[in-house]
């Protein structure tokens, strides 16, 4: 079974322990990604300020589950160490909302299980953003809702 950290946390993210957390002797290969709000969205009429991710109750539940079978389904000789947080809260432009670290021998392997991970996170873990813009427009991201 590979080494997972998961975590869904109102914490800071700390990208240079999600990585420590992977790291070793056999890993040829660590890929990282980090996820930073920007100030700037498609469906933004102005300059993005922050975000407010809200979880569901069970989405760290979700979040283990959609590791696991990423991991069931590239790395079925459990080599490879993966760790990922999704931070939930008020954030600011600039900060890290998702880290994602793989290491593996390769680093074809270690690409591939880093963006098959966030490609997951970002379409099945049940958290939702309310964006916040410049003008005090809120809008949550992807359902083209607007609210206070």
């Amino acid at each position: 079974m590979p080494a997972v950290v998961t975590r869904v946390t109102s914490d800071p993210l700390d990208a240079a322990a999600h990585d420590s957390a992977v790291a070793g002797p056999d890993a040829g290969a660590v890929v990282a990604f980090h996820g930073v709000i920007r100030d700037h969205d498609p469906e933004a009429e102005g300059v993005v300020t922050g975000i407010d991710y809200t979880a569901h109750p069970d989405a760290q539940t979700v979040l283990e589950g959609l590791v696991a079978d990423v991991l069931a389904r590239l790395d079925p000789d459990g080599a490879a160490r993966v760790a990922v947080s999704h931070r939930i809260g008020h954030l600011d432009v600039g900060e890290l909302a998702l880290v994602c670290c793989v290491a593996s021998a390769h680093r074809a392997a270690a690409f591939a299980l880093c963006a098959e991970v966030v490609e997951v996170i970002k379409a099945g873990l049940p958290i939702w953003k309310h964006q916040t813009e410049e003008s005090g427009r809120r809008v949550w991201s992807n359902l083209g809702v607007e609210g206070v």
